[in-house]
């Protein structure tokens, strides 16, 4: 497994609470495929959203988003959680 940190980008901005409702879903389906998200912050008035997560690669920690709720991630990046 290897951390990911992916960030979304929504115009004209977001609400916690509807972040939080798509975090739930992503809890829900994670196991299907051998993923966990750990984490996520949210700017609503700049419209990211920011979810660490372990996966055993990119397309998994997608996948989630994709089958939990359809808001797939814009970017994605392997961090370390060294230092």
């Amino acid at each position: 497994m290897s951390l990911f940190m992916d960030i979304h980008h929504v115009e004209g901005g977001v609400k916690a609470g509807d972040v939080a409702a798509a975090h739930e879903k992503d809890l829900s389906t994670q196991s299907e495929f051998g993923v966990n998200y750990v984490k996520y912050w949210v700017d609503e008035e700049a419209g990211k959203i920011f979810c660490l997560v372990d996966a055993p690669d990119a397309e998994a920690a997608n996948a989630v988003h994709a089958k939990a709720h359809g808001l797939v991630a814009d970017e994605i990046y392997p961090i370390s959680a060294e230092g």
